[in-house]
């Protein structure tokens, strides 16, 4: 199992392919270490005996223990696991885990590679397990590269004006192929050791260049990291408070004719399967939110719940039933992803994939409410998160006295920890790292719209206008079949299924 250690020694190790204001940078760059920091505490828990089959489970492909980020999910309780550890390890850095992008995208893969070799006679599945192996063994983090930079967005791929909107293939020869492209917004770029490339959309046969899916080492030569970091003032501080030691940065990777070994390429031409690998991707990534997300809601309700004792109004009924309203939203959220679990399905590569009906459901209530939580924050703690004077001025000795008398307003609570709770308050709900949650809160796994439009062509609608027809009077009878066997997977920690419940 890798430590905190060995990862940190592999990064600051990379060539330094990162460019950060102009300036190329190595990755021990001050400004990278917030995201780092979050990175590093994934690594410490997988070491920790208290999370010992959450952090951690038993590969399928080496039989040994690895890190669950790494893991190929096999039933539905690695689903529930998944679920579970980015929840309560979102908490312990303030928000985003950042690695269940890299995890979204094995299984997207694994999925995918079987199901065109089915098709199409390829070895891609073998190619991909190999390279998982390798993965496993080294306790790799991936990040996964989706999203290209798209271009005019009213013309396909192969429509583009400037070919590189889209990463596509240049050239194909016997050792592997050559790519150049754009793709844009991906968090913790800087810091993985492996960039994992999908396709973002569906794509016709003119576009078939641009159906192409590989991995390569973060460093790799060619490729060049436009990176975008967003940390917290007090980073720096030894003293500061937990949250302020974690950040995130996000990247525009340049593929600039890049050369992939074919060891490490799994998609190349095969054009009907672009939108099966993105959405396999997106899906997958929907399910994590429902852990993501009410990590963030937790994290939210709490800096809530501490600005209302610190203005003297916990016990105010409105404010208590704003708290509820986070309750809701997490809990929702949480549920409609355990549903897309034990819901979900074994595909024919053996990977356990969620219910997506369910994942988008979860992934859908949680982006469109995260602007509704902030507002809340800042309607009970008020203004004081961007008013209040800076750190530097309550330790100036003329000012100290007046200033720790003038950050009370609870008098059950001493200076001291009313001071500590309106920074938290500042840095959760006014800060860069605000904005990035805001944003990324509505957009990370796609835009809103995009899961409407998947509950717009999986929910089966027809069945529900046939109830509606049978109601009326119109039909005479009406068919549950469907629903009626539909179950949940049962088993020993919803690991094996249990036939007798059949």
């Amino acid at each position: 199992m890798r430590t905190k250690e060995q990862y940190r020694e592999k990064i600051f190790g990379m060539k330094p392919n990162v460019c950060i204001g102009g300036k190329m940078v190595r990755r021990d760059d001050p400004r990278l270490i917030p995201g780092i920091n979050v990175l590093e505490l994934t690594y410490e828990l997988a070491q920790d005996p208290k999370w010992k089959g959450l952090a951690t489970a038993i590969s399928s492909i080496t039989g040994e223990e690895i890190s669950r980020w790494a893991h190929l999910p096999q039933n539905p309780y690695d689903l529930l696991q998944k679920q579970k550890l980015i929840r309560l390890a979102a908490r312990r850095v303030g928000g985003c885990i950042q690695r269940c992008m890299g995890h979204d995208a094995i299984n997207a893969l694994a999925i995918c590679t079987r199901e065109i070799d089915m098709a199409k006679g390829t070895d891609y599945h073998k190619r991909f397990m190999d390279y998982m192996k390798i993965y496993h063994d080294n306790g790799w983090d991936g990040c996964c590269a989706q999203t290209d930079s798209k271009g005019d967005r009213m013309k396909r791929p192969s429509q583009q004006a400037d070919p590189d909107a889209y990463v596509h293939i240049v050239e194909e020869r016997e050792d592997g192929i050559v790519v150049s492209g754009f793709k844009m917004s991906i968090t913790q770029a800087a810091y993985a050791d492996e960039i994992i490339v999908l396709p973002t959309r569906a794509l016709m046969e003119d576009d078939r260049d641009f159906a192409v899916a590989f991995a390569l080492p973060g460093d790799w030569e060619g490729m060049t990291l436009i990176t975008r970091p967003v940390w917290l003032r007090e980073k720096d501080d030894p003293d500061c408070a937990p949250f302020c030691r974690y950040g995130v940065s996000d990247s525009v990777i340049v593929f600039d004719k890049v050369f992939v070994p074919r060891e490490r390429v799994f998609m190349c031409g095969e054009w009907e399967f672009g939108r099966r690998v993105a959405l396999l991707f997106a899906d997958s990534h929907r399910h994590s939110y429902s852990g993501c997300k009410p990590g963030l809601s937790d994290i939210l309700c709490g800096v809530t719940a501490l600005a209302a004792e610190a203005n003297g109004i916990q016990k105010v009924a409105h404010v208590r039933e704003k708290l509820t309203d986070f309750a809701g939203t997490a809990e929702l959220a949480y549920a409609a992803g355990v549903a897309a679990a034990i819901f979900g399905e074994k595909t024919a590569s053996g990977v356990f994939f969620p219910n997506t009906i369910y994942a988008n459901v979860g992934r859908r209530l949680t982006g469109e409410l995260i602007y509704n939580e902030y507002n809340t924050l800042t309607e009970v703690a008020g203004g004081i998160g961007v008013t209040m004077p800076f750190g530097e001025d309550f330790e100036c000795a003329p000012l100290r006295e007046q200033l720790m008398r003038f950050i009370v307003r609870n008098p059950n609570l001493s200076p001291e920890d009313s001071l500590k709770i309106w920074k938290l308050v500042e840095n959760v709900g006014a800060s860069p790292m605000t904005a990035w949650y805001e944003i990324a809160g509505v957009h990370g796994g796609g835009s809103p719209i995009m899961e409407t439009i998947a509950l717009g062509i999986e929910y089966d609608y027809e069945t529900r206008k046939r109830l509606a027809r049978y109601l009326a009077g119109i039909d005479k009878e009406f068919d549950d079949a469907k629903d009626l066997d539909r179950e949940p997977t049962f088993g020993d920690g919803l690991v094996n299924e249990r036939p007798e419940l059949k």
